[in-house]
């Protein structure tokens, strides 16, 4: 019964971040810290579950032709570079970093829902050279936090009028290879991790069944609506993130 719990975890976080360009770190982290393991545990279950759900996942959107490879190389190399560092950082100082995160990212979520209402006809911007620095603190904020690639990057550069299917196809696509990085890092620091390997591949199976369907649906769903969802999802979560964190630490 566990297993096909985190089966059903790994399929619904995949499933709105494969659609939406972000969540899945988000809402399993959420889940395994709930059941008590350590951040830094955490973090690496979930990476470790992540590199096929993200593969298959970036795969599925390079079909659908929502990647852009130019602007993959500019996320993937400089996210890996966070990504080593974010890890090696996590297993020194754990969750010190999350309220700062969690505040730049209710702002974000806001500027996006904002964008939903605006009639602007600009055309869609074109990744310019701040997408170096915006992926390796993106790398670096997901392995700190356990999950934080697609709200920290998707939101940014949806919030700055790019693309949207675009950014969010090719955000899951340069997700795998940050991942993988991240992966290997958290088996040389902390590879007890693989003792949870039921939640591990409870996580990947629902993730692989859901990542061709959500390619599809961000594909055909409209654009308004989808940065509506994005916007409502980064404030929600991440509000409610911020008061966990204050009660924990403050209350």
């Amino acid at each position: 019964m566990q297993f096909v719990i985190f089966l059903i975890i790994g399929f619904a976080a995949q499933l709105i971040d494969g659609t939406l360009g972000m969540a899945y770190g988000v809402s399993c982290r959420t889940f395994l810290k709930m059941a008590g393991l350590p951040a830094s545990m955490a973090s690496a279950v979930v990476h470790c579950a992540e590199v096929p759900t993200s593969l298959v996942s970036g795969l599925s959107h390079w079909r659908m032709k929502n990647v852009s490879w130019k602007l993959f190389l500019k996320l993937a190399i400089p996210g890996v570079a966070g990504g080593i560092l974010g890890a090696w950082v996590l297993t020194s100082v754990g969750d010190a970093l999350e309220p700062f995160i969690d505040l730049y990212l209710i702002v974000m979520g806001v500027l996006i829902f904002i964008k939903v209402f605006k009639k602007d006809k600009k055309p869609p911007r074109k990744a310019g050279a701040y997408v170096y620095p915006l992926g390796f603190a993106g790398g670096f904020l997901d392995a700190t936090g356990g999950g934080g690639w697609g709200p920290v990057v998707s939101s940014t550069m949806l919030a700055s009028n790019h693309d949207t299917k675009k950014t969010i196809g090719t955000v899951n696509m340069a997700e795998f290879v940050v991942t993988l990085a991240q992966t290997t890092t958290f088996l040389v620091l902390i590879s007890d991790f693989l003792a949870h390997w039921q939640v591990i591949v409870g996580l990947i199976l629902g993730g692989v069944l859901a990542a061709p369907l959500a390619a599809y649906i961000c594909k055909k769903l409209p654009v308004r609506p989808l940065l509506a969802i994005v916007g409502t999802l980064i404030v929600g979560l991440n509000v409610y993130n911020l008061v966990s964190w204050l009660v924990t630490n403050l209350g």
